[in-house]
């Protein structure tokens, strides 16, 4: 019991790793031991803050977009050539868009599916050898892919493709889960709310009071929220756990 939630001495990659969540989950990976690899579309925010982590642990910067199949490919090839072995895959890199419905764009539309549903599915699936090889009976291999509460319950915001995405995110995790655990490999996903991200940024600075004060914790989240789910959901605290979608909202959801 000990050790039930240490993920010390394993290899990680946190996609839109640079900034927000994915940042958040990087840090924690890294202060807890794990060697981690972060990717973002752009190359000077992955750099930097892959060598402000370095600092703490280990931190490598693979900066590729991931809303293209040739980005997909690249990292997987990248870290192929560094890596024997992958232990946790976390899918996070993401987009929004919101327009007014009778104005709402295709290439909008794209934009988000492409980076939020597809990218994940085929990082997932380019790097299913290097999890087969780390995945063991007693030890699997793990993939997070980063949903939203807004996949669970419909935003208010006129962000149709975001929430679209983040619930067909919940369907492929589940899909995942029950086809991958027979490879050793699990397959969960985390549902935020409201955390102080690029993405929020806007919303936030608008709404942020009403937000926290109708949240039942009547807060936003921190870094150690989003990065204890991570950590368990990676551990041995959680090799019997796949197909799980676990909110990280304060209780928003449920309200």
């Amino acid at each position: 019991m000990k050790n039930l939630f240490s993920i010390e001495g394993k290899v990680a990659l946190v996609t839109g790793g640079s900034r927000g969540i994915g940042e958040m989950i990087a840090t924690g990976f890294v202060e807890a031991g794990a060697k981690v690899y972060i990717s973002a579309r752009k190359a000077q925010a992955c750099n930097e803050l892959a060598e402000e982590l370095s600092k703490k642990g280990t931190c490598i910067s693979l900066p590729f977009d991931l809303g293209t199949m040739e980005g997909v490919e690249g990292l997987a090839r990248e870290l192929t050539a560094r890596e024997e072995k992958l232990d946790i895959l976390v899918n996070n890199a993401g987009a929004a868009w919101g327009e007014p419905i009778d104005q709402y764009s295709e290439s909008g539309w794209d934009k988000v599916m492409n980076i939020n549903l597809k990218g994940p599915f085929f990082v997932t699936q380019k790097l299913l050898p290097l999890l087969r090889k780390a995945g063991t009976y007693e030890d699997p291999a793990r993939v997070i892919n980063i949903a939203s509460i807004n996949g669970i319950v419909p935003p208010d915001l006129e962000t149709y493709a975001y929430s679209s995405s983040k619930a067909g995110c919940i369907m492929l995790t589940r899909h995942l889960a029950g086809r991958l655990a027979g490879d050793n490999i699990l397959v969960n996903a985390i549902a935020p709310g409201p955390f102080p991200s690029a993405m929020m940024k806007a919303t936030l600075e608008t709404f942020g009071d009403a937000i926290k004060a109708s949240n039942p914790r009547k807060r936003v989240g921190t870094p150690e929220d989003i990065a204890g789910v991570a950590i368990f959901l990676s551990s041995r605290a959680s090799a019997y756990t796949t197909g799980a979608v676990i909110p990280c909202d304060g209780g928003a959801a449920e309200v």
